[in-house]
């Protein structure tokens, strides 16, 4: 028997006696958790699937304990530009052992069926049709004009002075 159960935003299949890492969850090492969103379970062969989840059932796990997970190194660079950035991280990380999985309710909810009613026939309607708003005609304002400043007259070099030589 298996169930996929989604823990601390993320998808994990845990069938009994399993240990699984997960993000940090709170509680003390040793203190047991209770998962009741459950989307698939699995009773040798017979597989109940939620909508969105399945009711009644939950797993049931203890922490064993709170630890770090391998160190992963983030460098960046850009080439020809001298930037160099190097990071690690490391991620909080919980290891919990499943010890249950419980289905209550899971035959009840496999069992019903999902029943059509049959209903009126729905009339479209026709969205209201508006009247054509007139438009004003645009009118444009002839721009200002700007003084144009004249620029001063280009200087004249003066006359090279020309010596005789007796």
């Amino acid at each position: 028997m298996y169930a996929i159960v989604e823990i601390a935003g993320q998808q994990f299949r845990v069938e009994k006696d399993q240990k699984v890492f997960v993000n940090r969850l709170e509680g003390k090492e040793g203190s047991k958790v209770t998962f009741d969103n459950i989307l698939l379970l699995d009773n040798a062969g017979k597989i109940v699937l939620g909508n969105p989840s399945v009711k009644g059932a939950a797993v049931e796990a203890k922490i064993l304990k709170h630890l770090k997970d391998d160190k992963v190194i983030v460098f960046k660079k850009k080439r020809r530009k001298g930037y160099k950035v190097k990071n690690g991280h490391r991620q909080f990380l919980t290891e919990i052992m499943v010890e249950k999985i419980l289905e209550k309710g899971a035959k009840a909810k496999s069992e019903t069926k999902i029943e059509v009613k049959e209903s009126k026939p729905v009339v479209e309607k026709k969205p209201a049709t508006k009247k054509p708003v007139a438009k004003k005609p645009v009118t444009k304002k002839p721009a200002a004009k700007k003084p144009v400043a004249k620029k001063p007259a280009a200087k004249k070099s003066a006359a090279k002075k020309t010596t005789k030589k007796a």
